[in-house]
């Protein structure tokens, strides 16, 4: 992770880290999605997650996420370029 990336996670606010856990969680928002809303990208996004939740709702939401379509655009636009 670059010291830029680092140094816009340390200079969010508590309500713009609730802010970005609160679309994490959502499945219909998308990794895009949150980039055009906060500036972070999908690592960044995992960053703050790791940082601010337990240990275990971290790795649960980890699980959740990874792979899931609706939180990938480029995946669902693969799937359904298959279809």
């Amino acid at each position: 992770m670059s010291s830029k990336s680092l140094k816009k996670i340390r200079a969010l606010k508590k309500e713009q880290i609730n802010k970005i856990i609160k679309f994490a969680w959502q499945d219909k928002i998308s990794f895009e999605e949150i980039e055009e809303t906060t500036g972070l990208n999908e690592a960044e996004v995992i960053i703050v997650m790791r940082r601010e939740l337990k240990a275990g709702s971290f790795r649960l939401w980890r699980k959740r996420v990874s792979g899931r379509l609706t939180k990938h655009k480029k995946l669902e636009k693969y799937k359904l370029d298959l279809e």
